[in-house]
């Protein structure tokens, strides 16, 4: 065959012939889609090759497990510090409550006891009294010791410089015996109950002396 000015094909014996290159670009498209349909089907490598070997497959299998285990570790780990939080605030909580339970009613006490160190004050100076006063100081002396099994503690204040924490003042006076601030008398005893407050002693404090 010859080719002739046309881009037409002819035969040996004159003919033309009509090559037809749609047809040879529709087969290779055809082709690169067959190729390409066998390349999306072929399994992956790795996933085949753990497939066709049973030990890859339980190695996969161990990894993915090690990586659970470890993960409810830590899990556990937090939820035993949290529990573990929670039973000691939850100790401090029940000791505070024992500790201080009856904080009321040993302040109602308190009353009691002002009342028998003012009858003891008066009585001192009556010597036909000695009988009473002997009762009263034994009463008030089981008082203070069930006080002191509670926990129950007087304010030392007298010579102490104020404080507004464990101090009520009711006046301020100058004085020369003691610096400036301090306490120079004590008109109510103040109580503590273990370490909180349970009465304020009220207080004279001292000021300078106005030259």
């Amino acid at each position: 065959m010859t080719e002739n000015d046309t881009n037409g094909t002819v035969a040996e014996n004159g003919t033309p012939v009509k090559i037809n290159h749609h047809d040879d670009a529709d087969a290779e498209d055809r082709a690169d889609k067959e190729v390409a349909v066998e390349t999306e089907d072929a399994p992956d490598t790795d996933e085949k090759a753990i497939e066709d070997d049973p030990f890859l497959a339980l190695e996969k299998e161990l990894k993915a497990a090690r990586e659970e285990a470890t993960q409810s570790y830590d899990r556990f780990l937090r939820v035993s510090a949290e529990f573990d939080n929670y039973k000691k605030r939850s100790s401090r909580e029940t000791a505070d409550f024992k500790k201080y339970a009856n904080k009321t009613l040993l302040k109602n006490l308190l009353g009691v006891v002002d009342n028998l160190e003012r009858a003891l004050d008066v009585s001192q100076t009556n010597a036909d009294s000695k009988g009473l006063i002997d009762g009263v100081e034994m009463t008030l002396a089981e008082i203070l010791k069930i006080f002191a099994n509670f926990g129950v503690t007087p304010i030392d204040a007298v010579g102490e410089p104020f404080d507004p924490a464990l101090h009520q003042a009711m006046q301020q006076e100058e004085s020369d015996e003691h610096p400036e601030n301090r306490v120079t008398q004590v008109l109510q005893k103040g109580y503590l109950l273990h370490d909180r407050l349970l009465r304020p002693a009220m207080v004279i404090v001292s000021k300078k002396i106005q030259q």
